[in-house]
């Protein structure tokens, strides 16, 4: 299997092959930051990337499957999470400069639970303009997200920097928000699948929303089925 096999291979299939013992966790995690050291100086869509917990995740997931422990859906994959989104141990600093100095989150926000509980393995935050309010991704707090296909274009937003991430192949799925097309423009900036599920069906609690009565959370993906099981 080469690297781009590896990164571009979609969620569902990593986590088939992990169960079966046909892929190491840990050899995953290791590429995706491998790829994450190579291509953020140049698409600039992380702002916080947890190497050594994704790393100390990604041991522990291939004890798991070496044990013959219970594996969830997401064993062992890799996710990132928007700036928008509680992570335990990383700053949410909402895109904007007010809050460069932000301690980390002392909790996960619930869908970041419930992803860990699925088995995937949190690898950081993800860029988005302040409070994810344009469809742009940029502000002064970090600079311009890129896009992967054309770096001289937009990766869209707010979610630009999942989504440029999931194009580049920093891990198969990115946690996103939309409110007015704020997964939906990035996963067509990028190539992605992108979906707005429907209001209230997933939870927003601890989330910073744009608009609090449009706001949803869902993944960008590479593949429908793979949004579509998430």
């Amino acid at each position: 299997m080469t690297t781009d096999d590896l990164l571009f291979m979609p969620a569902t299939r990593a986590a088939a092959l992990i169960r079966r013992g046909a892929l190491s966790p840990v050899a995953y995690v290791d590429a995706v930051l491998a790829a994450i050291a190579r291509l953020q100086p140049v698409l600039n869509c992380f702002v916080a990337v947890d190497a050594e917990g994704a790393r100390r995740d990604a041991i522990a997931a291939e004890r798991a499957v070496a044990s013959g422990a219970p594996l969830g859906p997401l064993h062992g994959v890799p996710v990132h999470i928007k700036d928008l989104i509680d992570v335990a141990g990383l700053p949410t600093r909402h895109g904007s400069a007010i809050f460069a100095d932000a301690g980390p989150a002392a909790r996960d926000n619930v869908l970041v639970a419930r992803l860990r509980a699925a088995g995937a393995i949190i690898i950081g935050k993800t860029t988005t303009p302040e409070y994810g309010v344009k469809g742009l991704t940029d502000g002064p707090a970090f600079g311009t997200t890129r896009n992967p296909w054309n770096l001289e274009r937009t990766s869209g937003g707010s979610s630009g920097g999942a989504a440029a991430a999931v194009a580049a192949g920093l891990a198969p799925l990115g946690l996103g928000t939309d409110g007015a097309g704020s997964i939906r423009g990035p996963a067509a900036c990028c190539g992605l699948v992108g979906l707005k599920p429907t209001l209230g069906a997933v939870p927003t609690r601890g989330v910073v929303p744009a608009c609090r009565t449009l706001d949803c959370v869902s993944v960008f993906a590479l593949t429908v089925d793979d949004a579509h099981r998430v």
